[in-house]
């Protein structure tokens, strides 16, 4: 399944992380690509927030951030500093399939294996200054069930979001 949303400012990218914290559930993988500030840590903030986190900070200097919620944990990585020798030390397919955790990865080209699993993959694009266009993927029967949890979420949230849906 593949969609694509849209976001004009700052506010809807972290809302529309929101809307995707409100239906992620443990054991799943959100894949994050975009270059340097096209909204990916702030995308990971909404998520955060739906959680229950207060603050998400950006990991690009500890690498990953762990934070616990009553829900699960959130397992945030920045890969942006790594090259691939360097994520294979990270250890982050400890972290696959635990139905406790979240795994949000900023930067998965630098992880040889992050095509290898059942994920949800965002590719954000800046358009302008504030514009963002958001392609996704889901891989796996499960993530393609929370992406149309998701979509059925935008829908009725945001639905100005929503620009296709593929498959």
């Amino acid at each position: 399944m593949n969609f694509t949303l849209f976001s004009d400012s700052e506010a809807r990218t972290f809302l529309l992380g929101e809307l995707l914290g409100s239906v992620m559930r443990g054991g799943l993988t959100l894949l994050l690509e975009g270059e340097l500030g096209t909204g990916k840590t702030l995308f990971v903030r909404g998520l955060g927030s739906a959680l229950g986190v207060r603050h998400v900070r950006s990991p690009s200097f500890t690498l990953v951030n762990e934070y616990r919620t009553r829900r699960l944990t959130l397992v945030h990585a920045d890969l942006y500093r790594l090259d691939p020798d360097g994520v294979d030390d990270l250890g982050l397919e400890d972290f696959l399939n635990d139905d406790e955790l979240l795994l949000v990865v900023e930067w998965p080209d630098r992880w040889r294996d992050a095509l290898a699993f059942e994920a949800l993959h965002l590719c954000l694009r800046a358009r302008s200054e504030e514009v963002r266009e958001i392609e996704g993927s889901a891989r796996g029967e499960r993530v393609e069930r929370i992406a149309r949890d998701f979509l059925d979420v935008v829908r009725r949230e945001c639905p100005e979001a929503l620009r296709e849906v593929r498959g």
